[in-house]
This record gives C-alpha cells, structure tokens and sequence, in this order.
C-alpha cells in the first residue's frame, strides 16, 4: 500500500480527515492552473523538509517560497555539515550544566539536533563572505536567497556536500531560480554574522543586502505578474511567524494601498499549527479571521490541521507528489 492509499484508508476523522481535505485541495488547486506558495517557519530546514520540497520544486508543485532566514540558511548548513550534527534524543533531560558542554563544544541546539558552529556556520561564513564584499565594492545589492544562489551555482561549496544534493530543497530552488520571500533575514545566524562585518568595515554599505521592503516590493511585483493570466496563488502555511504573516499581507497592500482591485485573493490556504487562537495571536487565527484583512474570500478553500508540521507535512507533500 503506498502512502496515499494508506492515508485515504485510515485517515478518516479529526486533524487526519483535515491533512487529506488539505492535501486533495491542493492537488485540485495546481491542477486547475493555480500557483502555489509555501511558506516555512519554525526549524524546518533542520527538520530536514527539504527531503520532499526539493521534489514539489523540481516537479512545479510550488512556484515561490516565503521563510524565516534560520530555514535559507539552514538547508545549506545541513547540505555542507549533516555528518557533523548530533543528535540528542533526551534533550527533555539535559541539566544546564549539559547544555554548557554542548556551548563549549560549540554546538547549537535545536530541540533534539545539535547544529555544529565550525563545520556549519563557520564554513559557511568564509564562502559567503567573499560574495558580499564583492558586491559591496562594486556597488551591488541583492537578495539574501540570490546571495545564496550565486554560491551554490558557483559550486565553492560542492568539496563539502555531505548530503545527496537532490535532498537540499535550495540547490532545487536555485537550478530553478524560484521567488523566495525572506522577510525578517536579520533575525538569523548569517544575519549576525552580516552585522558584524558592517560593523567591523569590512562591508561599508549595509545596503549592500536588499531589506524586507523590498522583498515586498519583489513579492507584490511576481503576484501582480501571476494575476496577468488569471491565475490564482494558493498559500500552504507551515507554522506562523513572520514566514507566513509577512507575505500573506500582499495582497490587501495591492488592494489598499495601491487600489489595483483587479488582483484576485489568495485562492488556497491552508495552514498547519500548534499556535493557540484565544491568546490573541496571528499565527493561530482561523482562516475565517483572513476574511477581514481582505486576504482570503468567503469562498476561498480553506483548511487548518491543528498538529506538528514535522509529521503532517511529510504526508501532505506524499498525497502532492503522488507516492
């Protein structure tokens, strides 16, 4: 039995009826011509997602990407550093005294996987480097994800690849050259170490990377574009945050504040939390809540799956690629 027939048999109820409604939804979605974004919050990339996006993105399953700059950078850790991570099954256990050790052994952790500062971040640190400053003396700026496109096409990194490259959801993203959306970049590892090189004169125009404007600037840009053949962009929110809420917002901005009317609402949304909505927050909101920003429609497929997107996601990416 493969994985659909296994879901469709035993997923009938509840949070598991939601993930097949959602999965099917989606399918309906790119089959009749819609475009689709998916957006990663959380530790996604070190959850290792990229085993499946990689795949939706080489079949066209998904058109434009929105996440954190933990997700961007991290798929390229994992890609140039994976036999170095460590697993910590009983991370629930550690004392604070454990997690010094892991400080001084200059791991970073990330619930159950301990991301290795030198063989990751530090190597990556001395590739990327040299990219910015090129661009800074020869007055160019770029996106975060372009940054990283250029390296990963330059094959500098390829002596390090410690994976099978088809499973790095970026090296699938950059031989395509996808939208990716990054708002918020400066919340990252890289986006420190980018501070700190300005901050050192070692880069001597912060501009020298784009910002989170003109991401939404490049965003409103494509999705106007896509609305040119009647198209409609549906929206698979993995967890919250600012992967999700920045560019979900687009399209009431269209509507709003430039009064292009004639752009259509998200077509598709579907979102998998844990975020709780009586606490007021962005994240949790049932999509119904979408309906009065002027981001979804009263008619706009719309599904929630209330669980772990590690687990649920997986499965709703097999029903998409068919196995």
């Amino acid at each position: 039995m493969n994985v659909t027939n296994f879901l469709k048999h035993h997923y009938r109820h509840f949070n598991a009826a939601a993930l097949i409604d959602a999965a099917e939804g989606y399918n309906k979605h790119i089959a009749e011509g819609g475009k689709m974004m998916i957006t990663l919050a959380g530790a996604m990339s070190t959850a290792e997602m990229g085993i499946q996006l990689a795949e939706l993105i080489r079949q066209d399953k998904v058109q434009i990407i929105s996440c954190t700059g933990a997700n961007l950078e991290e798929d390229i850790f994992n890609l140039v550093a994976h036999d170095f991570y460590e697993r910590v099954p009983n991370y629930r256990d550690l004392t604070p005294a454990d997690e010094h050790e892991l400080l001084k052994r200059h791991m970073n952790r990330v619930t159950d996987t301990c991301i290795p500062e030198e063989e990751a971040m530090r190597r990556i640190e001395n590739t990327v480097l040299k990219f910015w400053e090129k661009a800074d003396q020869a007055g160019e700026a770029y996106f975060p994800h372009e940054f990283f496109y250029q390296i990963l096409k330059s094959g500098e990194l390829e002596q390090y690849y410690q994976i099978d490259p088809k499973d790095s959801w970026m090296l699938a993203a950059a031989e395509k050259n996808l939208p990716i959306i990054c708002p918020g970049w400066e919340d990252s590892t890289l986006g420190n170490i980018y501070a700190g090189h300005v901050i050192s004169g070692d880069i001597k125009n912060v501009h020298t990377m784009k910002t989170g404007i003109q991401y939404m600037i490049y965003l409103a840009d494509w999705y106007t574009e896509q609305a040119k053949d009647d198209s409609t962009v549906g929206f698979f929110q993995i967890g919250g945050g600012i992967a999700g809420d920045f560019p979900i917002c687009v399209v009431p901005m269209l509507h709003q504040d430039l009064g292009r009317h004639g752009v259509p609402l998200w077509g598709y949304f579907c979102q998998i939390s844990d975020s709780t909505t009586s606490y007021g927050s962005y994240s949790g909101a049932v999509p119904n809540e979408k309906i009065t920003w002027g981001k979804l429609g009263q008619d706009t497929p719309k599904f929630i799956i209330e669980s772990d997107a590690t687990i649920v996601a997986p499965l709703i990416f097999a029903m998409v690629l068919g196995q």
